[in-house]
């Protein structure tokens, strides 16, 4: 998983908007990464009027606070395609949650969805107010090879934050079995063993972490893993998951949203969802692009 070295934020100028732009600051700071401001108003509506110079003056009284050197997307933008591609020369993508109910978004996908399907960044879903740092983060892991990396992305995201590992057991398996009328007691030490093979992993993925600085914990649930990690977060309290995304297609997100896209009707906090080809894929288009501005003085 990559360092996180830009930012972009996208706001409509409302108060969520500008919390996810507060968040977007104090996660730059954090990192030393450049951050770009981008206004984008709801789909379908005409931009908001003066939204440029708008952002441009919310952009230097957070400069003037925060002592934060920030630019602006100066021309007034509304569509999902635009800031994709801004989203193509940048680590991390903030924006607020936002429910749309037009008919568009219910044949298309609300914004963020359309946008975790467009984008190979990190998505930086706000739902909560933004403090100083995360508190405590939960990351979704499925045991699977890329549940390390994702383990040390969250301890580097927030070194201060306490963290902790949830998997949920999928019921399939118990199910498939019940349907071939084997015992309950077979599936029962088939569960059990399920548990053990989990935990051990765990405690490995705990053991093995470089995020030292982080207090790691761990816990296991049964079920949906969407509605099973909205119950953890909230039983903990924390203030934002992290959880994975793997590249499907259009066809097969529409027949059967995947758990980062659940995830975020459901959760009551923040969500970084981390794209399963996030690698690397904004360096050389942001190369090109930040060259590009230094030549014409941007932003």
């Amino acid at each position: 998983m990559q360092n996180i070295q830009s930012i972009l934020a996208v706001t409509d100028l409302s108060i969520d908007g500008n919390l996810a732009m507060e968040r977007a600051a104090r996660l730059a700071l954090a990192h030393g990464a450049t951050l770009k401001l981008m206004y984008a108003g709801p789909a379908g509506s005409p931009p908001r009027l003066g939204a440029a110079s708008h952002l441009a003056q919310l952009a230097r009284e957070m400069n003037s606070r925060l002592g934060l050197a920030i630019r602006t997307v100066e021309q007034a933008v509304n569509s999902v395609a635009d800031i994709a591609d801004e989203a193509r020369s940048v680590d991390l993508l903030v924006l607020a949650h936002r429910r749309d109910r037009t008919l568009g978004a219910h044949l298309l996908g609300q914004t963020v969805e359309r946008l975790l399907r467009q984008c190979r960044c990190l998505v930086l879903v706000t739902r909560v107010r933004p403090r100083r740092h995360y508190e405590r983060i939960v990351v979704a892991v499925d045991l699977g090879p890329a549940s390390q990396p994702l383990l040390e992305l969250a301890g580097r995201f927030d070194a201060q934050a306490e963290i902790a590992l949830f998997h949920a057991l999928g019921e399939g398996h118990e199910a498939k079995l019940r349907y071939a009328s084997v015992s309950e007691a077979v599936i029962d030490a088939h569960l059990r063993e399920r548990l053990h093979r989990a935990r051990a992993r765990m405690a490995g993925l705990g053991r093995g972490s470089d995020a030292r600085r982080n207090r790691v914990m761990s816990a296991i649930g049964r079920g949906d893993p969407a509605r099973q990690l909205a119950i953890q977060q909230d039983y903990l309290r924390a203030d934002l998951v992290v959880i994975g995304r793997q590249r499907r297609s259009l066809l097969a997100e529409w027949l059967c949203p995947g758990t980062a896209q659940r995830l975020l009707g459901c959760v009551g906090s923040d969500v970084l969802v981390v794209p399963e080809d996030a690698v690397a894929a904004t360096r050389p288009r942001a190369k090109q692009r930040l060259e590009a501005e230094r030549a014409v003085g941007f932003g």
